[in-house]
Protein backbone atom coordinates (compact mmCIF):
# COMPACT_ATOMS: atom_id res chain seq x y z
CA UNK A 1 0.00 0.00 0.00
CA UNK A 2 1.42 3.19 -1.05
CA UNK A 3 2.06 5.66 1.74
CA UNK A 4 -0.32 9.13 1.66
CA UNK A 5 1.42 12.22 4.07
CA UNK A 6 -1.80 14.67 3.30
CA UNK A 7 -4.16 12.74 5.03
CA UNK A 8 -5.58 15.62 7.45
CA UNK A 9 -5.60 14.31 11.70
CA UNK A 10 -9.38 14.83 11.68
CA UNK A 11 -9.92 11.93 9.11
CA UNK A 12 -7.15 9.97 10.71
CA UNK A 13 -9.03 9.89 14.16
CA UNK A 14 -12.63 8.65 12.30
CA UNK A 15 -10.68 5.69 11.55
CA UNK A 16 -10.53 3.66 14.17
CA UNK A 17 -14.63 4.70 15.00
CA UNK A 18 -15.22 3.63 11.31
CA UNK A 19 -13.61 0.36 12.00
CA UNK A 20 -14.85 -0.57 15.57
CA UNK A 21 -19.17 0.48 13.53
CA UNK A 22 -17.89 -2.47 10.90
CA UNK A 23 -16.24 -4.92 13.18
CA UNK A 24 -19.52 -5.04 15.01
CA UNK A 25 -21.65 -4.75 12.07
CA UNK A 26 -19.37 -7.79 10.14
CA UNK A 27 -20.07 -10.05 13.38
CA UNK A 28 -23.89 -9.29 13.34
CA UNK A 29 -23.84 -10.78 9.61
CA UNK A 30 -24.48 -7.21 7.75
CA UNK A 31 -22.89 -7.72 4.63
CA UNK A 32 -23.93 -4.19 3.19
CA UNK A 33 -24.25 -0.74 4.38
CA UNK A 34 -24.76 2.77 2.45
CA UNK A 35 -22.76 5.41 3.25
CA UNK A 36 -25.82 7.27 5.03
CA UNK A 37 -26.72 4.47 6.95
CA UNK A 38 -22.83 4.45 8.53
CA UNK A 39 -23.13 8.15 9.20
CA UNK A 40 -26.58 8.24 11.18
CA UNK A 41 -24.11 5.68 13.38
CA UNK A 42 -21.30 7.80 12.99
CA UNK A 43 -23.28 10.91 13.68
CA UNK A 44 -22.01 12.60 10.38
CA UNK A 45 -22.91 12.47 7.11
CA UNK A 46 -22.83 10.62 3.83
CA UNK A 47 -20.68 12.93 2.44
CA UNK A 48 -17.91 13.53 5.08
CA UNK A 49 -18.16 9.24 4.95
CA UNK A 50 -17.67 9.50 1.09
CA UNK A 51 -15.25 11.97 1.31
CA UNK A 52 -13.04 9.82 4.34
CA UNK A 53 -13.18 6.56 2.23
CA UNK A 54 -12.28 8.60 -0.95
CA UNK A 55 -8.93 9.59 0.55
CA UNK A 56 -7.70 6.23 0.39
CA UNK A 57 -10.03 4.81 -2.91
CA UNK A 58 -13.22 3.45 -4.31
CA UNK A 59 -14.89 1.21 -2.06
CA UNK A 60 -18.04 1.50 -2.63
CA UNK A 61 -20.71 0.80 -5.29
CA UNK A 62 -23.23 2.84 -6.79
CA UNK A 63 -26.91 1.64 -5.36
CA UNK A 64 -25.21 -0.85 -3.59
CA UNK A 65 -22.88 0.68 -1.12
CA UNK A 66 -20.16 -0.91 1.01
CA UNK A 67 -19.32 -4.25 1.69
CA UNK A 68 -18.74 -4.45 5.26
CA UNK A 69 -16.09 -6.48 5.27
CA UNK A 70 -14.42 -5.41 2.06
CA UNK A 71 -14.57 -2.64 3.95
CA UNK A 72 -13.32 -3.47 7.34
CA UNK A 73 -10.30 -5.01 6.11
CA UNK A 74 -9.27 -1.91 3.77
CA UNK A 75 -9.38 0.17 6.71
CA UNK A 76 -7.58 -2.89 8.81
CA UNK A 77 -4.41 -2.75 6.45
CA UNK A 78 -4.71 1.29 6.07
CA UNK A 79 -4.77 1.20 10.04
CA UNK A 80 -2.11 -1.11 10.33
CA UNK A 81 -4.09 -2.89 12.84
CA UNK A 82 -2.84 -6.78 12.17
CA UNK A 83 0.95 -5.51 12.80
CA UNK A 84 2.85 -5.98 16.09
CA UNK A 85 5.24 -3.42 16.86
CA UNK A 86 7.60 -4.11 19.30
CA UNK A 87 6.62 -1.52 22.17
CA UNK A 88 7.28 -1.20 25.91
CA UNK A 89 5.38 1.06 28.71
CA UNK A 90 6.97 2.94 31.28
CA UNK A 91 5.17 4.06 34.68
CA UNK A 92 3.44 0.43 36.57
CA UNK A 93 1.49 3.14 38.13
CA UNK A 94 -2.95 3.04 38.15
CA UNK A 95 -2.78 4.71 35.03
CA UNK A 96 0.29 3.05 33.79
CA UNK A 97 -1.57 -0.61 34.62
CA UNK A 98 -5.01 0.36 32.79
CA UNK A 99 -2.78 1.15 29.77
CA UNK A 100 -1.05 -2.66 29.72
CA UNK A 101 -4.06 -4.09 30.69
CA UNK A 102 -5.85 -2.46 27.44
CA UNK A 103 -3.00 -3.00 25.39
CA UNK A 104 -2.40 -6.26 26.67
CA UNK A 105 -6.27 -7.10 25.76
CA UNK A 106 -6.70 -5.41 22.60
CA UNK A 107 -3.68 -7.57 21.14
CA UNK A 108 -3.62 -5.50 17.92
CA UNK A 109 -1.29 -2.68 16.82
CA UNK A 110 1.32 -3.13 19.29
CA UNK A 111 3.22 -6.28 21.19
CA UNK A 112 3.70 -5.05 24.81
CA UNK A 113 7.13 -6.62 25.79
CA UNK A 114 8.18 -4.64 28.60
CA UNK A 115 6.93 -2.50 31.37
CA UNK A 116 9.24 -0.24 33.53
CA UNK A 117 9.31 1.43 36.24
CA UNK A 118 11.70 2.63 39.18
CA UNK A 119 9.74 1.82 42.50
CA UNK A 120 11.18 -1.03 43.66
CA UNK A 121 7.94 -2.18 45.47
CA UNK A 122 7.12 -2.91 42.00
CA UNK A 123 9.69 -3.92 40.27
CA UNK A 124 9.41 -7.74 40.20
CA UNK A 125 5.82 -7.81 40.09
CA UNK A 126 3.31 -8.58 37.07
CA UNK A 127 1.02 -7.16 34.75
CA UNK A 128 -0.91 -8.81 32.22
CA UNK A 129 2.16 -11.31 32.89
CA UNK A 130 4.47 -9.17 32.24
CA UNK A 131 7.24 -8.46 34.70
CA UNK A 132 8.18 -5.37 35.74
CA UNK A 133 11.45 -4.09 35.10
CA UNK A 134 13.37 -1.22 36.65
CA UNK A 135 14.05 1.61 34.68
CA UNK A 136 18.09 1.54 35.07
CA UNK A 137 17.30 -1.38 31.63
CA UNK A 138 15.72 -0.02 29.53
CA UNK A 139 18.89 0.61 27.20
CA UNK A 140 20.02 -2.31 27.03
CA UNK A 141 16.19 -4.09 26.55
CA UNK A 142 15.32 -1.91 24.04
CA UNK A 143 18.89 -2.63 22.29
CA UNK A 144 18.36 -6.35 22.30
CA UNK A 145 14.44 -6.30 21.49
CA UNK A 146 14.28 -3.91 18.61
CA UNK A 147 11.62 -2.06 20.38
CA UNK A 148 9.33 0.64 18.49
CA UNK A 149 7.20 2.20 20.72
CA UNK A 150 7.30 3.40 24.13
CA UNK A 151 3.96 4.46 25.88
CA UNK A 152 4.73 6.87 28.56
CA UNK A 153 2.58 6.88 31.81
CA UNK A 154 4.93 8.71 34.43
CA UNK A 155 4.40 12.26 35.64
CA UNK A 156 6.00 15.26 33.72
CA UNK A 157 8.63 16.05 35.91
CA UNK A 158 10.37 12.90 35.12
CA UNK A 159 9.47 12.41 31.16
CA UNK A 160 12.89 15.38 29.37
CA UNK A 161 15.09 12.69 31.00
CA UNK A 162 13.63 9.59 29.82
CA UNK A 163 12.61 11.08 26.36
CA UNK A 164 16.09 11.52 25.45
CA UNK A 165 17.29 7.53 27.03
CA UNK A 166 14.17 6.81 24.68
CA UNK A 167 15.39 9.05 21.61
CA UNK A 168 18.88 7.74 22.47
CA UNK A 169 18.15 3.87 22.03
CA UNK A 170 16.18 4.46 18.88
CA UNK A 171 12.53 4.83 20.25
CA UNK A 172 10.70 7.31 17.72
CA UNK A 173 6.89 6.66 18.41
CA UNK A 174 5.40 7.45 21.64
CA UNK A 175 1.85 6.97 23.36
CA UNK A 176 2.58 9.80 25.67
CA UNK A 177 0.06 10.43 29.05
CA UNK A 178 2.82 12.76 30.30
CA UNK A 179 2.15 16.78 29.95
CA UNK A 180 5.51 17.04 28.71
CA UNK A 181 5.06 17.44 24.54
CA UNK A 182 8.26 15.15 23.41
CA UNK A 183 7.00 16.38 19.50
CA UNK A 184 8.55 20.31 20.66
CA UNK A 185 11.96 18.69 21.34
CA UNK A 186 12.35 15.85 18.70
CA UNK A 187 11.17 16.91 15.57
CA UNK A 188 11.22 13.02 13.69
CA UNK A 189 8.94 11.20 16.44
CA UNK A 190 5.56 10.79 15.77
CA UNK A 191 3.72 11.09 19.18
CA UNK A 192 -0.19 10.60 20.38
CA UNK A 193 -0.32 12.94 23.14
CA UNK A 194 -3.33 11.56 25.38
CA UNK A 195 -4.51 14.75 28.14
CA UNK A 196 -6.64 13.18 30.60
CA UNK A 197 -7.44 16.97 32.00
CA UNK A 198 -8.13 18.18 28.41
CA UNK A 199 -10.73 15.76 27.36
CA UNK A 200 -12.19 16.23 30.56
CA UNK A 201 -12.68 20.25 30.36
CA UNK A 202 -13.73 19.34 26.49
CA UNK A 203 -16.62 17.25 28.31
CA UNK A 204 -17.23 20.20 30.50
CA UNK A 205 -17.23 22.61 27.80
CA UNK A 206 -20.12 20.62 26.14
CA UNK A 207 -22.45 20.20 29.23
CA UNK A 208 -22.14 23.62 30.03
CA UNK A 209 -23.08 25.06 26.15
CA UNK A 210 -25.81 22.45 26.28
CA UNK A 211 -27.70 23.90 29.37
Amino acid sequence: MAKRNNISSSVIRRLPRYYRFLRDLDKQGISHISSGELAKRMRSTASQVRQDFNCFGEFGQQGIGYSVTQLREEIEGILGVKCLYPAILIGAGNIGTAIANQVAYENRCFDLIGIFDKDEKKIGTEISGIEVRSTDEIEAFCRKNNVTAAIICVPRKAVEELAERLYSSGIRSFWNFSHFDIGMKYEDVIVENVHLGDSLMELCFRITQNK
